[in-house]
């Protein structure tokens, strides 16, 4: 009987189609449905595009492409796939301990198609352990109270966009502590005095082996060597009680340098100071100040090794590429111009890893025209002796004559401008060499 029934169905619903179809864009009402997670009640299903209504109701078609990218005509633009989701820059977490507390302070996150509207703050008695999160709204510092002194406790902040996660910050921990008898108060401001020194240790991601500056207060104050990882770790301390604001950027093997990654700390004394999360934004570079429009230009940089890099190309409507960073953290993308109006434009790129996402770095120049013409070679900053633009075999003989030699002449300079600049030639000179290798 059911059989019989759906065959007289389907045999009405076939003579109604070419009727249907010659009345254009239509709709109709669909049986409600549910799963264990929403109910959808009388759903319209729209055919052609249009419009349905009800008393309760509005409901407008979409329309959508398969593969990811963009879509364009004369009047709209259609963005599909994870780049054009709204994402934002993890956060970079610092952890001051006390007396039985510990004060948390972050950088904001920057959202991208989304502004943020809200943070939660994680604590987890382990490291990457379980972590119990708690709004605290729209701010960028919270104290956790009622701690136990002597326990390390770990932390972690997110970021959301009307209730959407878009980021996590790095893992830090601090330890509560009791005053030190004498302990009293602070004064503001960097530079004041205190009794007990206190230190500050910065953590994060730049380049494979490559140079890591900080600056206190506009001035170098230490520099680091990133591991082949790309993980760093440096500590500042003899510092006063007081107001910092520091700045961490990194240096490509190039001699490009990054973007700063600033933020403002109160330092306090008598205690260690945790930063994490500081992820150094890419450095980028083409290979053509102008292109005749409908040929490639190279897109390039560093970045973190092995990690996801978003490429985003300034034009009338922004455009965003991606492409992954190798072990030494290079990155290339062979974009075609011909979707850019003629005119300047401009190439930035961020780098995404193990959840973590950077800021988008210093951007690259370049215009769109009916020529072509090459960019300035790039000088290597180091590791050039010989000065041809490379470094290579030649380089590493005129090393190897003077290894372990007393430095005279002109080598004197040089091993102070491209090398290691102790004044002698020896096993870190070349370290520094296999870095900045060009062949």
């Amino acid at each position: 009987m059911l059989q019989h029934s759906n065959h007289k169905f389907f045999l009405i619903l076939i003579l109604l189609i070419p009727l249907i179809l010659a009345a254009g864009a239509f709709s109709y009402a669909l049986a409600d449905f549910s799963s264990t997670n929403f109910t959808l009640e009388n759903p319209i299903n729209i055919i052609q595009g249009g419009e349905s209504s009800s008393a309760s109701f509005q409901y407008l078609s979409s329309t959508g492409q398969l593969t990811s990218g963009q879509g364009t005509s004369t009047s709209f633009v259609n963005n599909v796939g994870f780049l054009y989701f709204p994402t934002a820059t993890s956060p970079s977490l610092s952890a001051t301990p006390g007396d039985s507390q510990v004060v948390l302070t972050w950088t904001a996150a920057v959202g991208t198609l989304a502004n943020i509207t809200s943070y939660e703050v994680g604590i987890s008695a382990s490291s990457g352990g379980v972590y119990t999160y708690t709004s605290v709204g729209n701010v960028l510092t919270d104290t956790r109270t009622g701690l136990t002194n002597g326990i390390t406790y770990f932390f972690k902040v997110r970021s959301y966009a009307d209730g959407l996660l878009l980021s996590e910050s790095a893992e830090v921990s601090a330890t509560p502590v009791a005053p030190t008898p004498g302990d009293g108060g602070s004064s503001g401001g960097g530079g004041s005095s205190g009794s007990f020194p206190a230190e500050i240790i910065l953590s994060g991601r730049a380049y494979p082996l490559s140079k890591v500056s900080v600056l206190k207060d506009g001035q170098l104050a230490v520099t680091t060597i990133a591991g082949p990882d790309s993980n760093f770790t440096v500590a500042l301390g003899s510092l006063s009680t007081g107001n910092y604001n520091f700045s961490v950027y990194g240096e490509d093997k190039n001699g490009k340098l990054s973007s700063p990654f600033t933020f403002q700390i109160y330092i306090t004394r008598g205690v260690a100071t945790n930063v994490g999360g500081i992820f150094i934004s890419p450095t980028i570079a083409v290979d053509k100040k102008e292109v005749k429009r409908g040929e490639n230009i190279v897109i390039f940089g560093q970045s973190s090794s092995v990690s996801d890099i978003v490429i985003s190309v300034n034009s009338e409507h922004e455009i965003f590429k991606n492409t992954k960073s190798d072990a030494s953290g290079a990155y290339l993308l062979n974009f075609d111009t011909s979707v850019l109006e003629t005119g300047g434009h401009s190439a930035k790129s961020k780098a995404l890893k193990s959840g973590e996402i950077s800021d988008f770095g210093y951007p690259a120049l370049f215009a769109v025209g009916s020529k072509t013409l090459l960019a300035e070679p790039i000088l290597l900053s180091k590791c050039d002796l010989n000065e041809d633009g490379r470094c290579n075999l030649v380089d590493f003989s005129i090393a190897a004559y003077w290894y372990k030699r007393p430095l005279v002449g002109d080598i004197i300079q040089k091993e102070i401008k491209y090398l290691n600049g102790d004044g002698t030639i020896n096993l870190i000179d070349f370290s520094i060499m296999a870095f900045y290798w060009t062949g």
